[in-house]
């Protein structure tokens, strides 16, 4: 099982949110490196020196994926199927294998993705 960290998560992780924390060291811990893709880190990345310290030390341990035109394209691909338009939450989704807890600060909205991808995923609100 791994975890898979959309813009929620990486928030909480700024703001220094425990619970987040413990699941991202337990994860560590048990050698299951948390993945995410460039597009998130986007969403939560302002660049702000310090402020953002413990988003750059989370970041040290989760696997940075591309978001390169093959996962464009079938991102692009499962917002069809879906009728969906994010193409950042499309993009996360698809790292997803089955078996993976996609931890989400948007539930309704990674759902309906979830399953037009056909993956049986947990979803774990932030």
């Amino acid at each position: 099982m791994t975890l898979v960290l959309d813009s929620g998560a990486l928030i909480a992780l700024e703001r220094g949110d425990r619970s987040m924390w413990r699941r991202l060291k337990t994860a560590l811990l048990d050698e299951e490196v948390p993945l995410s893709h460039g597009g998130v880190v986007g969403q939560a990345w302002r660049g702000r020196g310090s402020r953002q310290a413990l988003l750059c030390r989370a970041l040290e341990g989760v696997d940075i994926r591309p978001l390169d035109e093959a996962l464009g394209r079938a991102a692009g691909e499962l917002l069809a199927l879906s009728k969906r338009s994010d193409v950042i939450d499309a993009a996360l989704v698809l790292l997803a294998s089955d078996g993976d807890r996609i931890l989400t600060s948007d539930v309704g909205d990674m759902e309906p993705l979830a399953h037009a991808a056909r993956l049986c995923v947990d979803l774990v609100p932030v």
